[in-house]
């Protein structure tokens, strides 16, 4: 296949009038390395590598701790057809059993090799790509649990973790839990030479101190930035401020007009420069009309574009990734930085970067044809 005329962004972040090729699901460099000469005309539009979300619930009715596999598909096909091409299914704080379950059922649906496959196959013309599950919770901070449930919040434990990541057949790739509980610094001191299993912080009441010291342990990541944390003291820069002072450390941002002001968003942007990784958080209800939802075992009212508990916590977003990216643009982020921090930075942030995030060959051809008005067009 060739996309010919398209405004390529390039992995060096410049956008370029050029060709891009493609051959059996994989970018490659030249023209006669293409067996399919089918040509798609992408003239007057962006080409961009497809989105990559690592922090989301749910979406279209289904939700991932829901542990149904057919939900799970139902899930990734609503963030194909959104331009979300890689996936990390989230997890909520639930009892050890049921998460365990929730874990198992990505198995039991037999989509392991799904989790960037060598070429696209069967899957590559519906689904989103798995690439690997988020487990937000349960070592959480109850002071700062959010949507979470506070009963089933549990303190970190090395062999549930190991048993759940076994449960999913070794697809977690990111645990956010909170630096300040009992025993998460040793966790996270106790995986960090594995490379596989990313620690994020979140979900804490921490002190600048806490959160540095963890970083140390080997955490290299921030869930949903502001939200769930301690705020930016010019005396107590708590999780905030040490995130900012660590330089290989991401940081989530959940840009979808409810979470974050814009000016903090735009904030953000300049505090954690290239080290931005947007996120949807979004919920069951993404993608369906307002009313009454359900998530980690608690009820949720959607009323536009805000999700709030019974108490008026906000409880995830109603927002897929793309229109997030669109919102920070609008914003005021250069289009570049926006499509960056919704590519180049998730897919760094989990260690699969040598498979997505940019056109660049040799990686899954995950392509996206956007308009100037930044509508998506088509999915490649």
């Amino acid at each position: 296949m060739i996309i010919k005329n398209g405004i390529v962004l390039g992995e060096d972040l410049f956008f370029q009038k050029r060709d891009v090729y493609i051959d059996r699901g994989r970018i490659v460099a030249e023209e006669s390395q293409v067996t399919d000469n089918t040509v798609i005309d992408a003239e007057g539009l962006y080409v961009i590598p497809g989105l990559v979300d690592v922090h989301s619930h749910g979406a279209a009715g289904f939700d991932f701790s829901d542990g149904d596999g057919e939900g799970l598909r139902s899930i990734l096909a609503y963030q194909r057809a959104h331009g979300i091409t890689t996936y990390c299914p989230t997890s909520m704080t639930l009892p050890r059993e049921r998460l365990l379950q929730v874990m198992k059922s990505v198995g039991n649906l037999g989509i392991q090799e799904k989790m960037l496959s060598k070429q696209s196959g069967k899957w590559g013309d519906t689904l989103a790509n798995i690439g690997g599950i988020h487990m937000e919770g349960p070592f959480l901070d109850p002071a700062r649990k959010g949507a979470h449930r506070a009963g089933d919040i549990r303190k970190p434990d090395r062999d549930f973790l190991q048993e759940c990541d076994e449960a999913s057949g070794g697809l977690l790739r990111l645990v956010t839990l909170a630096p300040n509980v009992e025993g998460a610094v040793e966790l996270i001191q106790t995986f960090r030479n594995e490379q596989k299993i990313h620690f994020s912080l979140g979900h804490t009441s921490a002190d600048y101190d806490t959160c540095v010291n963890a970083f140390a342990a080997g955490a290299d990541h921030v869930t949903h930035l502001f939200n769930a944390m301690e705020p930016l003291h010019h005396r107590e820069p708590g999780l905030i401020g040490a995130a900012a002072d660590t330089p290989d450390c991401a940081a989530e941002l959940i840009a979808d007009g409810v979470h974050v002001h814009d000016s903090a968003m735009r904030a953000a942007f300049r505090l954690f420069p290239d080290r931005i990784v947007l996120i949807s958080d979004s919920i069951r209800a993404t993608g369906l009309v307002d009313g009454v939802y359900e998530l980690g075992g608690q009820q949720v009212t959607v009323k536009g574009n805000r999700a709030e508990l019974a108490d008026g916590t906000i409880a995830g977003s109603v927002t897929n990734l793309f229109d997030c990216m669109k919102r920070v643009v609008a914003a005021g982020i250069f289009l570049e930085d926006a499509i960056a921090a919704a590519t180049v930075n998730p897919a760094r942030s989990i260690g699969i970067y040598d498979q997505v995030g940019s056109l660049t060959p040799g990686k899954r051809a995950d392509v996206l044809l956007v308009d100037k008005e930044l509508r998506l067009v088509r999915v490649v």
